[in-house]
């Protein structure tokens, strides 16, 4: 692995599910494409983008500042998810699966945080 980020469980889990969500905002209607979808895959993709960026070998503090950044997208992507399913453009199955899987990922991006000392 030629970057430290590579090797982060919190970014692997990041950047799969920034490639779903890349995957599932495609099937939005053409309304949301400057809208919605823009969103939800900015934010998506900031999460994997912050950890990856905090990583570089700044201080403790530094990468910390970048995690919160990353929580704080993993939680507006869950916020468009609600919004997406509200206006049914994914179903409850869809929602719950990466809903849940965001709170996993706000869990994980808290605790390592935390272990920064």
């Amino acid at each position: 692995m030629a970057f430290r980020f590579e090797g982060l469980t919190i970014w692997q889990k990041a950047f799969k599910l920034c490639n779903e969500i890349d995957l599932l905002a495609q099937s939005f209607p053409k309304r949301e494409l400057f809208s919605l979808a823009s969103q939800v895959k900015r934010a998506a993709d900031s999460v994997a983008l912050n950890i990856a960026e905090g990583s570089t070998g700044q201080t403790k503090p530094e990468f910390k500042r970048f995690l919160n950044i990353a929580l704080r997208s993993a939680v507006e992507v869950g916020a468009c998810l609600m919004a997406a399913k509200e206006r049914k453009y994914l179903n409850e199955n869809q929602f719950r699966v990466l809903y849940d899987e965001y709170e996993i990922l706000c869990k994980m991006i808290t605790k390592f945080r935390d272990s920064l000392s």
